[in-house]
């Protein structure tokens, strides 16, 4: 398990003063960042040998959301390889080591040139220690759009979107699709499936559509899509607006 302690910034709250889930997804990916960069396994190994972890699916639990200034652990540790996909649990704790939210994740190792499958090599599998899967409700990966979604204004590309793969950054979809959520909305789930790769001034075009989930909850999906309607990503929040 690799952990790191933090300090929630005023610059990664919202207009309650408590963290985002853009900010949330920003603290695990760099968890695991770090613990690869630890290992020796990072981006100069994955480089050398041609290769890229891609993010397939996201599946984040919140049960609360720390404020500003608010002292965090943020954990993380693979529990399985599978031929070329890597699963992995993400964690937030508070300073009394209560759990604030939980991840479950699937990533897919890649050859950089040709986008087929890559599988771990022997020195990532040596340092990767696995533990078991974290206690949590785990949902499917595959994430389906009902019917009636309407189609909102398109989005194009920016450098600002773009991570050192040169294509858009997992985080940023999601901070696209929020743009579609009520005001006030507050997300105690967020599920993403990722589809196809963007690159700059590519345009997607989203469409959304809420449906009534249990417990009171609402569920917003949102498909962001290309020209072809290939979707480039699926995004759904379980949650409630704040009274």
């Amino acid at each position: 398990m690799f952990t790191f302690d933090s300090r929630i910034r005023y610059s990664e709250t919202d207009s309650d003063g408590k963290l985002t889930i853009e900010a949330l997804l920003d603290y695990f990916q760099d968890c695991s960042t770090f613990q690869s960069e630890d290992l020796g396994v990072g981006f100069a190994y994955l480089r050398q040998r041609n290769m890229i972890w891609v993010l397939s699916s996201w599946q984040v639990v919140v049960d609360d959301f720390p404020q500003v200034c608010d002292h965090v652990t943020i954990g993380t540790y693979p529990y399985d390889f599978k031929g070329c996909f890597g699963y992995r649990n993400f964690f937030m704790k508070d300073k009394e080591g209560n759990v604030l939210a939980r991840a479950n994740s699937l990533w897919t190792l890649l050859y950089m040139d040709s986008f087929g499958p890559a599988h771990p090599t022997e020195d990532m599998l040596h340092q990767y220690e696995m533990e078991p899967r974290m206690d949590m409700n785990y949902a499917g990966r595959k994430i389906s759009v009902p019917e009636g979604a309407s189609m909102m204004d398109s989005i194009i590309v920016q450098k600002q979107h773009l991570d050192t793969n040169h294509h858009v950054n997992n985080g940023q979809y999601v901070r696209m699709t929020m743009e579609y959520l009520p005001d006030r909305f507050v997300i105690r789930q967020m599920r993403a499936e990722y589809k196809k790769q963007a690159h700059l001034h590519d345009i997607l075009y989203p469409y959304a559509v809420c449906k009534r989930g249990v417990n009171n909850q609402d569920i917003w999906v949102i498909s962001l899509r290309g020209e072809d309607d290939k979707v480039y990503v699926n995004v759904e929040f379980e949650g409630k607006i704040k009274e």
